[in-house]
């Protein structure tokens, strides 16, 4: 089947769009054959650059290969071989070259885009040029959000920039996402982790503590810590209190029980605990969280005349 190369360029933005938080100027796909000039005559003249000089963007661009294979570095990473199922991210400002291997080509998907919301994950370290490689695999979703972003950017309908926008997230969402859990199933710890919540979910209001499912999945606590809290986010013991608060909501929410049986119910053997925990968690003590969502403490509405 013929694959087209499709080039989408300088795509305007308007005061609105960029107070929208994140603004995409380029998107398309090119599929280089073996022994193919890279990058090819078609390219746009803004992004051509040399594959031996490398050249420095204004913006950010998260590129996909979907097939073949070659080579990327950049002024913070050292030459990576890359391969299809990889994303890798251009940071503005910082020199980079790549380009397919000659023997083989690829197809890559790009798209260009800039934003204080970008900026933002970058300083929280969600992004670094110090990694800007992702293993996601062969993705159709992931394939599928770049033709989007394509058909969107050629028809360019009102609102075409937010749209794009919302694009660009979930694909930065994608790649995050399936770069981290690549990296677990190669330590073999996505199962381990799986099992650990299942023992958590059925022990949650028992006093089984983090050691002992430690030892149930027959790893040392240490590791377990360690390796539970990079995948949730949680230490075990973290994650086990967040749950029962949870259930603790739904229980005030649906139910009149009292605070002190509901606490009594999700694990909690001393309900003042619970209380200061629940007001830490919520701004509110399990009373005054009743009444908000139970609408016992809003306003009286009164009716149209």
């Amino acid at each position: 089947m013929k694959k087209d190369s499709v080039h989408i360029k300088y795509l305007i933005t308007n005061e609105r769009d960029i107070q929208w938080g994140l603004t995409v100027n380029s998107v398309g796909f090119q599929h280089i054959k073996p022994g193919e000039p890279y990058p090819p005559q078609n390219h746009p003249t803004r992004y051509l650059f040399s594959t031996e000089k490398g050249r420095v963007l204004e913006e950010y661009q998260l590129i996909y290969i979907t097939e073949g294979r070659g080579k990327f570095i950049s002024g913070n990473c050292k030459a990576i071989d890359v391969s299809e199922g990889k994303m890798f991210l251009l940071f503005p400002g910082e020199w980079h070259s790549y380009q397919p291997d000659k023997a083989v080509g690829w197809d890559e998907y790009w798209i260009g885009f800039k934003g204080v919301n970008i900026d933002n994950r970058i300083d929280k370290g969600f992004f670094s040029d110090q990694k800007p490689i992702f293993n996601v695999g062969i993705q159709q979703d992931i394939v599928q959000l770049y033709k989007l972003a394509i058909d969107a950017a050629k028809e360019q309908k009102f609102g075409f920039q937010q749209m794009l926008a919302g694009v660009v997230n979930l694909l930065l969402g994608y790649a995050y996402s399936y770069d981290k859990q690549s990296s677990f199933e190669e330590m073999k710890a996505t199962k381990q982790i799986n099992k650990a919540k299942v023992i958590i979910l059925d022990n949650l209001y028992t006093q089984i503590t983090p050691e002992e499912i430690a030892s149930k999945l027959n790893m040392s606590y240490s590791w377990f810590r360690r390796i539970f809290k990079q995948y949730t986010g949680f230490s075990p013991s973290q994650y086990i209190i967040e749950l029962r608060i949870q259930k603790g909501k739904e229980l005030l929410t649906n139910t009149d029980m009292p605070s002190q049986e509901v606490a009594y119910e999700i694990g909690f053997e001393n309900p003042d605990y619970f209380c200061t925990l629940f007001k830490k968690k919520t701004g509110m003590t399990p009373f005054k969280y009743r009444e908000f969502t139970q609408g016992q403490n809003l306003p009286m509405q009164t009716e149209k005349e």
